[in-house]
């Protein structure tokens, strides 16, 4: 099921809005491959530590997100990426708003 029209251009920014002390998420894509959904995070909010059974990849849209990986902590910035390898504990903090696709593989 995919949810934004195929073949038609979008704008990633636009297409999510902020929530006051929320994360919001709209899916993109979703079929039995994997998932890609957009997020947006408040100054504030928390991806709490998880493990996925699928690899996954955050690209970050807007923003600055600080990510959690097996106990690491990076900052990523607009326009970068960082792969989450399945099965290793990872969490998302928002010092600041951010915006971000989360894509994730399962084939």
């Amino acid at each position: 099921m995919n949810l934004f029209e195929k073949s038609v251009k979008f704008d990633l920014k636009a297409s999510i809005e902020y929530s006051k002390d929320g994360i919001i998420s709209r899916q993109i894509i979703r079929n039995d491959a994997g998932n890609v959904t957009l997020f947006s995070f408040d100054k504030g909010q928390w991806l709490s530590e998880h493990t996925a059974s699928f690899d996954s990849m955050i690209l970050i849209v807007e923003g600055v997100a600080t990510v959690f990986i097996d106990g690491r902590e990076s900052t990523v910035t607009e326009g970068e990426a960082v792969i989450l390898p399945a099965n290793i504990p990872h969490a998302l903090k928002a010092d600041k708003q951010f915006k971000m696709i989360l894509i994730t593989v399962k084939e």
